[in-house]
């Protein structure tokens, strides 16, 4: 009897496994090197498109009436695109002229702005405790988004992707629907909340993001550009310091401060030295809406008014102009906390006579640069003798690795050597790439391929293309001497 009874719970537990493996397999999403379960994953609360735009037919009217009412700064030459220092740094360009009465009513608008967002600020439509990735994307963007949310996935990420298009002629059903889903992301359309208020201003893809972040059903967001992955899971970063007690984390560019006296002058600021802080890469940036509402709303009020008058204020004409420079301004302005990653941007490629075939950047682990910094370690500055916190994110920004066109001859050509032959893109330098622990390059590769032949007859952006998966194969065979990247 007592073996009667053994063998009926043995069956029992047997078939309860079967009936696990079972589901596991009906609900598993496979693709080629590697499997996740989209039943394991935390997907985004449904979208409260009513909630958002309640939210904008308040702050749209808000940023209207604290219009900078005077023509915008005159440049009378272009700030000189300068490489950061920590020592002897070069001096604050200063390239814009606006007469005395026109700064004041800057100055008016902004301060009037920033009492009334402490006053009253509209509330935010998201989701409290939620989690997840905000991305924006469409057209040629949308091949670069699928191939980053797969190497998202490899990390085994369980967040949700929110992916903003601007319009309706940018949504791609079949990407929306099928793809997308498949990694847990999902279409968002920006002119549904827009429009909902009349008389809002045209907004061009260099101001987006923070309206994606706006309108996002998140609490706390890590907005990724559409080419740019991490390396290891991003859950980490909400739940450790710095993000925990700061609320805002941003990483740095390669270059100096370029923000004219001319702002902090509006902003109501003393002018910080140069060696202070790195200018921003806004490839990455984590935040909660809930500590940093005021932050995000400054940040779009500098964004909405960028074009006309705020991006010529950060920027003065050097590199990277548009809404890079807001978050950590509006921050400051507001006396938010932040914490910015000291650790200096690094620029990856492979060699030719020029020197370094640069096509990405990598940005390095915020927990263990905190850690040094707290200890008054800071690399930055030059100290010798300590290891550097592990890479953390690669934003693939210059070309774009898409499929269709990474190929063609531009003016960094990360697929090929100087004499035309195939080279891998990311060999150099060495301290980097030794450091991300796995062939990153070759797993990046590998859903360029999936993507480049899974989806070649998909996207909108590629209906004149004839041998995306050919070029991608070829490339693939030659470099990595295999025919199928399965088990990659």
């Amino acid at each position: 009897m007592y073996l009667t009874r053994v063998t009926g719970r043995f069956r029992i537990l047997m078939m309860s496994a079967l009936l696990l493996f079972t589901f596991w397999h009906l609900s598993s999403w496979r693709s080629g090197p590697y499997a996740f379960s989209i039943g394991s994953l935390h997907h985004a609360p449904a979208y409260n498109l009513t909630g958002h735009t309640e939210f904008w037919r308040q702050f749209q009217p808000l940023l209207e009436e604290h219009e900078p009412k005077c023509p915008p700064p005159r440049r009378i030459g272009n700030a000189q695109t300068a490489g950061y220092k920590t020592s002897d740094p070069d001096p604050r360009p200063d390239m814009l002229k606006m007469p005395t009465h026109d700064v004041l009513r800057m100055t008016k608008a902004h301060s009037d702005f920033v009492d009334a967002i402490n006053a009253n600020p509209p509330s935010l439509s998201y989701v409290p405790g939620s989690r997840g990735l905000v991305c924006t994307a469409g057209g040629s963007y949308l091949p670069v988004l699928v191939i980053s949310l797969r190497m998202l996935r490899r990390t085994g990420s369980r967040l949700p992707v929110e992916v903003f298009l601007a319009n309706h002629d940018e949504y791609e059903e079949h990407i929306c629907k099928k793809v997308l889903p498949s990694l847990n992301a999902k279409c968002i359309i920006l002119s549904e909340v827009l429009d909902a208020s009349s008389g809002s201003r045209p907004i061009e893809k260099y101001q987006f993001k923070p309206f994606a972040m706006l309108f996002s059903s998140f609490e706390e967001i890590l907005f990724l550009d559409a080419d740019a992955f991490p390396l290891a899971k991003p859950e980490s970063l909400f739940e450790r310091e710095p993000f925990h007690s700061k609320g805002m984390l941003t990483w740095p560019d390669f270059w100096a401060s370029s923000a004219s006296p001319l702002y902090y002058h509006i902003a109501s600021q003393e002018v910080p030295a140069m060696e202070k802080r790195q200018s921003t890469e806004s490839g990455e940036v984590l935040i909660s809406k809930r500590t940093h509402l005021k932050t995000l709303l400054l940040s779009t009020y500098y964004n909405y008014w960028g074009p006309t008058h705020y991006y010529r204020l950060f920027s003065q004409g050097t590199a990277g102009e548009g809404d890079k420079e807001t978050f950590l301004a509006a921050a400051t302005a507001l006396g938010e906390e932040f914490y910015q990653v000291s650790e200096r941007i690094c620029a990856i490629g492979h060699s030719t006579k020029g020197g370094l075939a640069g096509s990405a950047m990598v940005q390095f682990n915020p927990i263990e640069d905190y850690k040094l910094t707290q200890k008054g370690i800071w690399r930055a500055a030059g100290d010798n003798g300590v290891k550097q916190p592990r890479p953390f994110f690669i934003h693939a920004n210059f070309p774009k690795f898409n499929p269709a066109t990474v190929f063609t001859q531009q003016a960094v050509n990360p697929a090929f050597n100087d004499d035309g032959s195939y080279t891998r893109a990311w060999t150099i330098p060495d301290s980097v790439i030794n450091e991300f622990g796995r062939d990153v390059e070759k797993e990046f590769w590998a859903e360029i391929l999936w993507t480049g032949c899974t989806l070649e007859n998909k996207f909108k952006s590629w209906e004149n293309q004839t041998a995306v998966c050919q070029d991608v194969k070829k490339y693939w065979t030659a470099v990595f001497g295999q025919e199928d990247p399965r088990g990659v």
